[in-house]
């Protein structure tokens, strides 16, 4: 049976003799104060008026802002002139700000400094990693957020797609972000019967198959919207379409390379980004599959905790692919409390899908 782990609080009687935090005017919109304080991916608090006041959402590389006694966490363009920007560069509370790095009992704590394959790799062995993921995944289906972060990959095959569809039904999806790729491919798919002008099932190419997406595009956008092209095409069996049918919000961020776009499809970076934050903001799980762009991205804006009911709990953020480089790389930048996976992800869902 899951249980989340316990917060730990810092040891604040250990940091009363701490200066309250310093916060600057910001001198014009979208501009941080100098020595500006950035956050990180970790529960930080800060000393205002004597007290310990944890930001209760974070976000990496973005700036906490004070406002109404609370702690709020800004990108740098949504700053406005005027408003107080905590600055301070040291985390050990001698700036009035405090990083907590080990807020989570661990089962690994007491384990030893060297030993061998501890990185993630194709030769590590999953199969605990799996056990995990449908012990956390029943869990979270009635008490927390489950968001799915999908590349193309996962229309391209029949398997993967009804197995999605299928944990869709169940309630295990609450939220998806993908981009124009992923859904249409899975649209095409659901009309034609291909992914790029292959079958979905045999891989085989079909005559001008390399039509097909550009078909369902244009069908879609004559229709006006995804929902009216899956009604008008007697679109089936997709992913797109459970989503539709099961009201699991979509977030699809356009990229340069985009045909089309589809209907819905965000054309601005900025205005993307923002729409899947507001996704990331309350998500206790993330599941990220065969993406290396939007696995990045999504990372980046998830902290490693949640404040939900009062309670700090973890954030569960796991990242799978068939390459080991994707899934180095979202550690690279910062998203350290990622867990890795290395499958093809037809394999991956399979085993979900036949499991909970």
């Amino acid at each position: 049976m899951f249980t989340l782990p316990k917060y730990s609080e810092p040891d604040f009687s250990k940091l009363t003799n701490c200066p309250n935090a310093v916060f600057t005017p910001c001198p014009k919109d979208g501009v941080a104060p100098e020595n500006y304080h950035a956050m990180s991916i970790y529960p930080e608090y800060f000393r205002v008026d004597g007290y310990w006041l944890l930001a209760e959402e974070s976000r990496m590389d973005c700036v906490p802002v004070l406002e109404n006694g609370k702690i709020f966490i800004k990108e740098f363009r949504n700053l406005k002139k005027g408003e107080l920007v905590a600055v301070g560069r040291t985390e050990d509370g001698s700036e009035g700000i405090f990083l907590h790095e080990q807020p989570f009992t661990s089962e690994t704590d007491d384990e030893q400094a060297f030993a061998f394959r501890q990185n993630r790799s194709r030769e590590t062995a999953f199969s605990k990693d799996y056990d995990d993921l449908y012990e956390l995944l029943r869990y979270e289906k009635d008490n927390g957020k489950i968001l799915w972060v999908m590349g193309p990959a996962c229309a391209f095959d029949a398997d993967t797609r009804n197995g999605l569809s299928a944990l869709i039904k169940k309630g295990y999806m609450h939220a998806l972000l993908a981009g124009n790729a992923l859904t249409t491919h899975d649209l095409e798919a659901g009309l034609f019967g291909t992914a790029l002008g292959q079958n979905v099932y045999t891989q085989r190419s079909i005559p001008n198959g390399h039509y097909c997406h550009l078909d369902l595009i244009n069908k879609a956008r004559l229709a006006g919207s995804l929902e009216e092209c899956i009604k008008q095409y007697d679109i089936k069996d997709d992913i797109i379409k459970t989503c539709i049918e099961e009201n699991v919000p979509i977030v699809l961020a356009g990229s340069i390379r985009d045909d089309g776009p589809l209907p819905s499809v965000y054309a601005n970076a900025y205005e993307a980004q923002d729409a899947m934050r507001n996704e990331v903001r309350d998500a206790t799980t993330i599941i990220a599959l065969a993406t290396t762009l939007h696995t990045i991205a999504v990372g980046n804006m998830t902290p490693s905790y949640r404040l939900v009911n009062g309670t700090v709990r973890p954030v569960y953020f796991y990242s799978v692919d068939v390459s080991e480089f994707p899934l180095n790389k979202l550690q690279d930048r910062g998203s350290l409390s990622s867990r890795t996976i290395v499958a093809n992800v037809q394999d991956f869902v399979s085993q979900l899908a036949a499991r909970i």
